[in-house]
C-alpha cells in the first residue's frame, strides 16, 4: 500500500522564497513545527493508503486530467490559519491564478478521480501551500505574534510567478522527522494542446 496524493511541486526559486518566509516567521514563533520548503507542495487530491492497481487508476486520472489543461502560472496571495484565532492548526500561505486554470485542473482530477471510484474532498477547494501545523495550542502572546506576522506577510511584495507545467502523483511516508514527499510519476499539461 502507498500513502497517495496528487499535486503541484515548487521549483527551487519559490523553495528558496518560502524558506525566506518561513525563516522570518520562525524568529517570531518558533512553536509551530516549521515545513521543510524542500517538500511544500500544492495539494489537489489526498488519496490515502492504495494498492498497485489503486495507484495506476490513480495515474491515469492525473494523466487524462492534465491533457486538456495547457501550462499556467501563479503568484502567492496573502497568509493566513486553519482553525480559529485562538487555536490555529495550520500556517498557510494562499495561490492566486486568475485565468482560473488551477480551479479547471483541480475540477478535471475531480471528475477523472471520481469516474474511476476514489472518494473526492467535497469542500471548496482552497489552494494553499502549507508553512507550519501547530500541535501544541499556542498562548495569548503567541497568538497575537501570529497575527501580526501574518499582517506583515500581507503587506509583502508579490511573489515570483510559478510557472506550472505537470502534476505529480506523490508518495507520502511518514517518518519521525515529518514526512517524506516522492514524485512516483510526473504527468505534464496540456498534452492536447500540441
Amino acid at each position: 500500500m502507498t500513502r497517495t496524493f496528487i499535486a503541484l511541486e515548487q521549483d527551487e526559486s519559490l523553495q528558496r522564497y518560502l524558506g525566506e518566509i518561513i525563516h522570518h516567521m520562525t524568529q517570531d514563533l518558533p512553536g509551530p513545527r516549521w515545513v521543510d520548503p524542500a517538500g511544500i507542495h500544492l495539494t489537489l487530491a489526498f488519496l490515502g493508503e492504495l494498492n498497485d492497481q489503486q495507484l495506476a487508476e490513480a495515474t491515469r486520472a492525473a494523466e487524462l486530467s492534465a491533457r486538456s489543461i495547457p501550462s499556467f502560472g501563479y503568484r502567492l496571495s496573502h497568509a493566513g490559519i486553519f482553525g480559529s484565532p485562538r487555536q490555529p492548526r495550520v500556517i498557510w500561505i494562499g495561490v492566486e491564478e486568475p485565468a482560473g486554470n488551477l480551479q479547471l485542473l483541480h475540477h478535471q482530477l475531480n471528475l477523472e478521480l471520481a469516474q474511476r471510484g476514489f472518494e473526492i474532498d467535497t469542500r471548496p477547494f482552497a489552494p494553499h501551500l502549507t508553512l507550519a501545523r501547530i500541535k501544541v495550542p499556542l498562548r495569548p502572546e503567541e497568538q497575537q505574534r501570529l497575527q501580526r506576522l501574518l499582517a506583515v506577510q500581507d503587506r509583502q511584495p508579490r511573489s515570483p510567478l510559478v510557472r506550472v507545467r505537470h502534476l505529480s502523483v506523490m508518495k507520502s511516508e511518514l517518518m519521525r522527522a515529518g514526512a517524506r514527499y516522492t514524485s512516483l510519476r510526473d504527468v505534464p499539461l496540456g498534452l492536447d494542446k500540441d
